[in-house]
């Protein structure tokens, strides 16, 4: 780096003076400077120092028209891109701000300070991905320990083994490391191992109180949990010491949306959003809010905003499809193909540019063209997410052998409590609408999807990833009755947060909890479970159309769909022979020909006298966060009910997966008809 000479003498004590100053008071520190500046007018570290002492005496405008000029002409020198970024970060522009810092890193790759920050301002600008790449190369930078660099760059390139492994060994040597926690953290996150990651955060906190990033982290990791009020205790602490953080701003909106207060999450973005607009991610997390609170209207224009600064954000043209009832314009179809046309396009990007075609060509009767695009964002997303369709097989087939009428004779009791209505199957298959009118009733409260019993599942199985579904078996078969009882209490407590009224029940309708059907009937045997289910066909070609947030995995091929269909099947024709009566079944086609029957009989099963309500059930303003919140804010109507076969001619695949469940259904096949 080349730069002026460092003045000697007077010149030379005041900037020593002035730096002294900075944190204690900017004020004197920038009268210093500007002293240094009388003498030598151009001299670089006097306006680094003015720049600095304006910048921490909240004077960013006047920080920056010292610091930009600066920072063109010493490109090389990194402190004052760094001091400009702040600057930049006031005044709210984590664009630009992002922009400087990569600068300089690219001076400076082992610069901790410009790592740390680029991360901070990724964050602030919703690109989760490039920040986390970003704080990895910051902790990298921050510990020149040679094993924790070997760790970080494991991180960096994504080979979590390897990092898991090193951190692990170095924290056996060295355990109050809180880089090194913090990074198993980051390991244990993305491994969606949520309760190890929180674990490592807290003792991260324990020994570093004032370690913000990890007390950041630690609320994202809560709120991962579906534990949003806990989440947002973090957030106040951060909060208090920065109450302007875009970041943090951002976190508590998102917190606030799972908790359900809309209101609330919508009145936080928009406070972040008028200081800082320009923050496509944010705009669309925006639109979300205001989806599922059932401002379609506005939603839709935050999604037009996040595409107008970042055209090729894929996630946002997804969203407006996912409306169901949003048509894309002739422009909107030119913007798609253009888009898929760039070569620099990322992965995740193109995968929604993919199922968002998809979905504009079969609003368009393109159903050939529509196809071949849906099945290559689904192609892209099982790269991504690969699938192992055989662990779930062999998930049910020891539920089966396990779940037993024996079994369940002699594990009697759980937590009495009648409160919650599970609605289980697979997604796409009703549920919602099911939910809709559940909820119009003036006794059943409306949640969310709630990650509660899947959680509960996993730590029974110590294994987030249920890869080891003997541990799930031998867990439950050794609860003793107090255990069984103190697990639904806990269920009940932990889902608490999310009942806004004093409605003697609530729902809760996580699709996928028809794996814990055995679970449910251990420790909450008095609730209510009701069993979604849909034709073979239009459920699974659903569910491919469909790009989830997350989750789901099993939803991005046909064979897998398929298999996975069937699996599901199979195991609710075991629970139907174990417990009879356990569950009512919904058909979702009978919902639809004889709404008003299929109605009473449901109300019937939760024991719920009849409520004309429920049949108006559009009318219900609550908020709904799946991908039917549209559909189901309008009357009973009959399109969607055979959409699929307009692709029928393509899913041979599909066909042969679902083997003896599709020419028997609604009837289940005789025999053991699991896939293989």
């Amino acid at each position: 780096m080349t730069t002026a000479s460092e003045p000697r003498g007077s010149i030379d004590t005041a900037l020593k003076n002035a730096r002294q100053l900075l944190t204690q008071r900017p004020d004197l520190a920038g009268e210093q400077a500007r002293e240094v500046l009388k003498a030598a007018p151009a001299h670089p570290t006097a306006r680094l120092i003015l720049g600095a002492s304006l910048r921490l005496s909240r004077k960013p405008d006047e920080a920056a028209a010292v610091l930009a000029p600066l920072c063109e002409e010493q490109p090389q020198w990194v402190p004052p891109l760094l001091e400009y970024s702040l600057t930049l970060n006031d005044l709210n522009s984590p664009l630009k701000a992002i922009s400087i810092l990569k600068r300089a890193v690219a001076v400076k790759p082992d610069s901790a300070d410009a790592w740390r920050l680029l991360a901070e301002q990724l964050d602030i600008a919703g690109t989760s991905a490039e920040a986390d790449a970003a704080r990895a190369q910051y902790l990298r930078a921050a510990n020149r320990d040679p094993k924790l660099l070997e760790a970080a760059s494991a991180l960096v390139a994504n080979d979590l083994p390897k990092a898991d492994r090193l951190l692990r060994r170095h924290l056996d040597a060295h355990g109050s490391d809180i880089a090194a926690l913090r990074m198993l953290a980051e390991v244990a996150g993305r491994l969606r191992l949520y309760r190890e990651a929180e674990s490592l955060l807290t003792r991260c906190l324990e020994l570093s109180p004032s370690f913000d990033a990890a007390r950041h982290n630690l609320s994202t990791v809560l709120n991962r949990q579906g534990r949003p009020a806990e989440a947002l205790e973090q957030l106040g602490i951060l909060l208090k010491k920065d109450p302007k953080s875009p970041a943090y701003l951002n976190s508590k909106a998102a917190a606030l949306a799972n908790l359900g207060d809309y209101d609330a999450a919508i009145d936080c973005y928009e406070s972040v959003l008028n200081a800082a607009p320009r923050q496509p991610k944010i705009w669309m997390s925006f639109g979300h809010t205001l989806r599922t609170a059932g401002r379609q209207t506005e939603s839709i224009e935050a999604y037009r905003r996040a595409i107008a600064m970042e055209p090729t954000l894929g996630e946002a043209w997804w969203s407006l499809a996912n409306l169901k009832t949003f048509k894309f314009s002739n422009e909107d179809m030119g913007a798609l193909e253009s888009a898929l046309k760039t070569e620099s396009l990322s992965s995740e990007d193109r995968l929604h540019f993919e199922f968002a075609m998809g979905k504009a060509l079969e609003d368009r009767n393109s159903f050939e063209q529509s196809f071949c695009h849906y099945m290559s964002g689904n192609a892209i997303r099982h790269k991504l997410r690969p699938y192992n369709a055989a662990v779930n097989t062999t998930f049910v087939r020891r539920s089966r052998e396990v779940f037993t009428p024996g079994f369940f004779a002699e594990r009697t009791g759980g937590a009495p409590a009648s409160d919650p209505i599970f609605i289980v199957g697979l997604p796409r298959a009703g549920s919602t609408l099911i939910e809709q009118i559940l909820a119009s009733h003036s006794e059943v409260e409306g949640t969310i999807e709630l990650p509660d019993l899947p959680q509960l599942a996993r730590e029974l199985s110590r294994s987030e990833q249920s890869e080891e579904p003997g541990r799930f078996f031998a867990a439950v078969s050794a609860l003793d009755a107090g255990e069984r009882q103190a697990l639904g209490r806990r269920y009940l407590e932990s889902t608490r947060v999310h009942r806004k009224s004093n409605r003697r029940f609530f729902i809760d309708k996580m699709p996928n909890n028809f794996n814990y059907v055995g679970l449910i009937q251990l420790i909450l045997p008095n609730a209510k479970i009701i069993d979604a289910r849909r034709h073979p066909l239009a459920c699974c070609f659903s569910n491919v159309k469909q790009h989830f947030a997350q989750g789901q995995d099993f939803s991005y091929s046909l064979d897998d769909i398929g298999r996975y269909y069937r699996d599901y099947v199979a195991l609710m024709a075991h629970f139907d022979e174990v417990l009879p009566g356990r569950m009512h079944r919904v058909l979702y086609e009978a919902m639809i020909d004889d709404t008003e029957t299929q109605v009473s009989r449901l109300l019937d099963f939760c024991g719920l006298p009849f409520e004309g309500a429920c049949l108006r059930f559009y009318e219900n303003d609550r908020p709904v966060r799946t991908a039917s919140s549209e559909q189901v804010r309008q009357p009973i109507f009959r399109d969607g009910i055979d959409q699929w076969r307009h692709f029928e001619p393509w899913l041979d695949p599909l066909k042969q997966a679902l083997g003896p469940v599709l020419p028997s259904y609604p009837e289940v096949p005789r025999g053991d008809f699991l896939s293989s």
